[in-house]
């Protein structure tokens, strides 16, 4: 185990807002060759649009109804001119991506933790 990352607190940890999501729209980025504008249904939560750049390991019907953990709470930000309100958490090692996804049926907007 990599030991050399910086450590958090508990309460560190409880300020990220992760919530399960469903992927209920995807479109490329115009003008971009890796981005897809993402819709994510967060239930009671509301719907949530991010940026992301999976074209080069996902097709878009690939994650059209993925069920997903989705960082709510991260600050709005811009990229191409899309609005990215959050975050989809993936795993990652050199080439190789793969999405956090939920294998049981809970409803969508609730937290992970």
């Amino acid at each position: 185990m990599d030991d050399s990352g910086e450590k958090v607190t508990i309460d560190e940890f409880k300020r990220l807002e992760v919530r399960v999501g469903t992927i209920v729209e995807v479109s490329r980025v115009p003008r971009t060759n890796k981005l897809y504008r993402v819709i994510v249904d967060m239930g009671t939560h509301g719907k949530k649009q991010t940026v992301t750049s999976l074209v080069d390991f996902y097709k878009a019907e690939e994650l059209l109804h993925k069920r997903i953990a989705f960082l709510a709470n991260m600050k709005e930000t811009t990229f191409a001119g899309e609005r990215s309100e959050g975050m989809l958490l993936a795993a990652s090692e050199g080439d190789k991506l793969a999405l956090l996804t939920i294998d049981r049926d809970v409803p969508d907007g609730s937290r992970i933790s």
